[in-house]
């Protein structure tokens, strides 16, 4: 059962406040707030299965979603700092964040292969979710061709993260 409410957390948060945002056309401030959150809760997901996971293959993964997210991270400040531009919070960053709270609180009530299991299903479902709103608004929705092609750059790492999950998930069975 809460496998079941993580995953459709990490579902509801993009998939409910992106389409706002869209009506409205993010500004490139709002996008990158946006994505930087995004990374920064999957950084916090996977220190949190780092601190509660004995899986190897489970830890490998985690290790790998902080360098990676924390590597797009700091390109993505270091390009708003080049740009002068200041990440704006948004609805969208405020609804991601909020849900992330609430999928890590039910994660910590989790333990052992039933940790592991949820955690890798919700990342599957998490990547699958920004990877979606990365390519059908906010890759669009950029106005700035630095931002647009991190974006894109990011979109083609998460989705080999989404696969990489997606196999940990069989294995995991």
């Amino acid at each position: 059962m809460i496998h079941k409410i993580v995953l459709g957390c990490s579902v509801a948060m993009l998939g409910l406040a992106t389409p706002a945002l869209a009506h409205d056309g993010p500004s490139d401030a709002q996008i990158a707030h946006i994505a930087y959150t995004a990374g920064e809760i999957d950084i916090a997901a996977a220190k949190q299965a780092l601190s509660k996971s004995h899986n190897q293959q489970v830890r490998d993964f985690a290790e790998a979603m902080v360098r990676d997210h924390a590597a797009v991270n700091d390109k993505a400040l270091a390009l708003v700092k080049k740009l002068g531009v200041s990440p704006e919070a948004n609805a969208t960053s405020a609804a991601l964040s909020k849900g992330a709270a609430e999928k890590m609180a039910a994660l910590a009530k989790l333990n052992g292969a039933a940790f592991d299991r949820a955690y890798v299903g919700n990342e599957i479902a998490y990547h699958g979710t920004v990877n979606q709103a990365l390519a059908s608004t906010l890759i669009p929705g950029a106005h700035n061709a630095e931002l647009k092609s991190l974006l894109e750059t990011g979109l083609t790492l998460f989705q080999e993260h989404q696969k990489h999950a997606e196999h940990l998930s069989g294995a995991l069975k």
